[in-house]
C-alpha cells in the first residue's frame, strides 16, 4: 500500500493524499460530517483508491466543515477551485461521486479552465424528483434526531429496488452507530444539492467527461445520466442496466472504466 498523508488545505478542506504522478481530486459522497474517513470507511475509501494511486497523485477530498447556512454548490466548487490554484497550483484531473460528483460539474462549469479530465460517477446535473424526496426526508429526519431512519432512507435508495426491504433494515442497524456529534454541514449539503442543476450551463465544460450510471439508482434515472454527457461538448455516459446507486459509487467495474477514462488523454 502506498503511504498515506492527511492534512487540510489553506482554505479548510481535509484531504488524504496517496500515490505518485499527475494530480487526481477526487470528491467524496455525503459524509455526515466534513473530515477524513476513519476507520472501516477509510479503509474502504483506500482500497478504492489504490488503482488510481497507481498512476496519480490522488487527493482524497471532503467539504470545509463549519458551512454557513445558505452556501451553495458554486460555493462548495469556489472551495475546490481554491485548492487547485492555491494549494495544487495547476488544473487536475477530476473524479466525483454521488455529492461529491455534483461539486465536480460545478466546478468544471464555473471554473473550466482547472479541469483536465473529468468523472462523474452515480451522479448527475440534478437530482431526480424520486431523489430529491428521498434527501429532503433524511434532512427531515436527521433534524429531529432520528439518524437511524434517516440511514436507512439512504441506504435503501443506494440500492437496487429488490433488495431495499432487505437493504432499509441494515441501513437502520448501521444508523446507531454513524450519528454525527454535529450533522449541520451534512445538512447544508443537502440543501445546497436540493437546488442544484447545471443542465443550462454543462456547455461551459471544456474537459473531456465520463458520466457513469446505473439504471437501479434511486437518486437519479437513464435520462438524467445521458441528458448530462449530452450536454457537455466532449461529454459521454456508460450506464449499466440493473446497477444501484452504490453499485456505480463503489463497484469495481464502474472505477475500472472511469480510470481508464482518465488515463486516456
Amino acid at each position: 500500500m502506498p503511504q498515506v498523508e492527511e492534512g487540510t488545505f489553506g482554505n479548510g478542506v481535509p484531504y488524504l493524499r496517496t500515490g505518485r504522478g499527475p494530480v487526481l481530486l477526487v470528491a467524496a459522497g455525503l459524509t455526515t460530517e466534513h473530515a477524513t474517513p476513519k476507520g472501516t470507511a477509510r479503509r474502504a475509501s483506500l482500497a478504492w483508491t489504490a488503482p488510481f494511486a497507481e498512476h496519480f497523485t490522488v487527493y482524497l477530498v471532503n467539504r470545509r466543515p463549519g458551512l454557513p447556512v445558505g452556501t451553495s454548490m458554486s460555493d462548495l466548487a469556489a472551495d475546490y477551485a481554491s485548492v487547485i490554484e492555491d494549494d495544487l497550483g495547476e488544473p487536475v484531473h477530476l473524479h466525483g461521486t454521488s455529492t461529491g460528483g455534483s461539486v465536480a460539474l460545478q466546478l468544471a462549469v464555473d471554473r473550466p479552465a482547472l479541469v483536465r479530465r473529468l468523472v462523474v460517477a452515480a451522479a448527475a446535473c440534478r437530482l431526480s424528483p424520486r431523489g430529491k424526496s428521498v434527501m429532503a426526508e433524511v434532512a427531515r429526519l436527521t433534524e429531529v434526531g432520528d439518524t437511524p431512519a434517516a440511514t436507512a432512507a439512504m441506504v435503501a435508495a443506494g440500492t437496487r429496488p429488490r433488495l431495499r426491504l432487505l437493504t432499509r433494515p441494515a441501513g437502520w442497524v448501521m444508523g446507531q452507530f454513524t450519528a454525527a456529534k454535529d450533522p449541520r454541514d451534512m445538512l447544508v449539503v443537502i440543501a445546497a444539492e436540493d437546488v442544484f442543476d447545471t443542465e443550462p450551463h454543462l456547455g461551459r465544460v471544456t474537459a473531456p467527461t465520463l458520466v457513469l450510471g446505473g439504471t437501479a439508482d434511486g437518486f437519479y434515472s437513464r435520462d438524467l445520466f445521458e441528458r448530462t454527457a449530452a450536454g457537455i461538448p466532449r461529454g459521454r455516459a456508460v450506464v449499466w442496466e440493473g446497477r444501484s446507486h452504490v453499485g456505480v459509487a463503489g463497484g469495481r467495474v464502474p472505477a475500472a472504466v472511469g480510470l481508464g477514462y482518465l488515463l486516456a488523454e
